[in-house]
């Protein structure tokens, strides 16, 4: 249910050429970025700045395939982040459970 929704969700906001060229190209040197990252945290010999600047352009890369096709607040990040909310959310008042601010 919530992994069909978040497919629903990359569906309706990858449709233009552009930006699934840009994210396909991009896909591989955020993952790369990532992974060079948790190995330098984790004491392998990777190269930090490398990481950072892979996963830099990847999320630039993403940025502007969501600029040409016009739904830069709809990043599925956002979606997911915004989809995972309500879930949290009916689920505390499903419950009753109650936050409470400080």
């Amino acid at each position: 249910m919530l992994a069909a929704a978040i497919v629903k969700l990359v569906r309706n906001t990858h449709k233009h050429p552009t930006n699934q060229a840009l994210h396909f190209v991009g896909a591989p040197f955020y993952a790369t970025g990532l992974a060079i990252i948790i190995g330098y945290f984790a004491g392998m010999q990777t190269n930090l700045p490398a990481g950072i600047a892979m996963l830099a352009s990847a999320v630039a890369m993403f940025v502007a395939g969501h600029k040409i096709e016009g739904n830069v607040m709809t990043m599925t990040p956002v979606l997911v982040f915004k989809l995972l909310s309500r879930k949290a959310a009916g689920y505390l008042f499903s419950k009753r459970i109650h936050c409470l601010r400080a």
